[in-house]
């Protein structure tokens, strides 16, 4: 497998695949940048190559998380640079934000789209909320502990229910049927001392996810200072001395302050606050637009 096309060859040797993809250095923003804009303009296939390439260790380290569902490790980091690809065609450097930022999203759901095509639980689809259930539950499982066969506790389906949003139901639903599809103490074929909940996606954050994390709160908090901006002076105190102030004051300090009533304060307030949701929701739903 060359370099120039171990972008999209199939992982059949994942050694030597691992030697080649750190073969790509990682990029400075300003490199990352001028690669977008390149192939964004140009259509130029090294830039894109170069963008892709230093990613891969991205895609891969996602691609590893989901090895628990079955698949060949190769075709899932295959997906996962499927994904990469797509999010390179999509991605505009002009919006401010690194593309792990933006490609992590895409090399996911690449992925977990394969996986719900090809898991034999899920061949006549899902639901929003079982996909949901069913890329959380072994992991929700593992770290309370609950790894034996059979249905759950009523503690541990409320718990597992409220942190995923989902109803009880669908909580035990889903779990009588990943059990019946394989149990996580199952061995795995060929070993004799690896059972299948060993295979489980380490919840703790690696350093590309909290990189991803880092820029992606950076990215909101310039879609608040956008917002901020198109209000003027007084909106933009008052709601910031409401709203975003780890001590908020009280609506008589401001009716003091402008010399205005406390319900002219609150009206200033609900207006400004409205403003600045519109112009937030706006800008995301410009980026997710630019996504689609």
């Amino acid at each position: 497998m060359k370099e120039g096309n171990v972008l999209m060859s199939p992982v059949d040797n994942l050694e030597r695949y691992l030697r080649e993809i750190r073969g790509f250095p990682m990029l400075s923003a300003e490199n990352e940048q001028e690669l977008a804009r390149r192939w964004r303009d140009r259509q130029d296939p090294e830039a894109l190559r170069q963008l892709v390439g230093s990613h891969l260790r991205l895609a891969f380290k996602i691609a590893r998380g989901y090895r628990g569902y079955g698949l060949p490790l190769g075709d899932l980091i295959a997906e996962g640079n499927l994904g990469l690809m797509q999010a390179a065609t999509r991605f505009d450097p002009d919006r401010g934000f690194r593309f792990a930022t933006y490609a992590v999203w895409w090399v996911r759901a690449t992925i977990q789209e394969y996986i719900l095509h090809n898991w034999s639980l899920v061949k006549i689809g899902t639901t929003a909320a079982q996909k949901k259930l069913f890329f959380n539950l072994r992991a929700l499982k593992g770290r309370l502990e609950e790894l034996e066969e059979g249905d759950l506790s009523p503690a541990t389906v409320r718990g597992i229910a409220t942190e995923l949003e989902v109803p009880e139901a669908e909580v035990v639903e889903m779990n009588r049927r990943l059990g019946g599809d394989r149990s996580l103490n199952a061995m795995l074929a060929g070993e004799s001392d690896t059972e299948w909940q060993d295979l489980l996606a380490d919840d703790r954050p690696q350093q590309d996810e909290v990189l991803v994390r880092a820029d992606e709160l950076a990215w909101r908090r310039g879609l608040l200072e956008q917002g901020l901006a198109k209000l003027n002076p007084r909106e933009r105190h008052i709601l910031s001395e409401r709203q975003l102030s780890e001590n908020p004051r009280t609506l008589d300090d401001l009716s003091r302050e402008y010399a205005i009533s406390r319900e002219r304060v609150r009206q200033i307030e609900a207006r400004a606050l409205e403003k600045l949701q519109k112009s937030v929701l706006q800008a995301a739903n410009d980026a997710e637009a630019a996504a689609a």
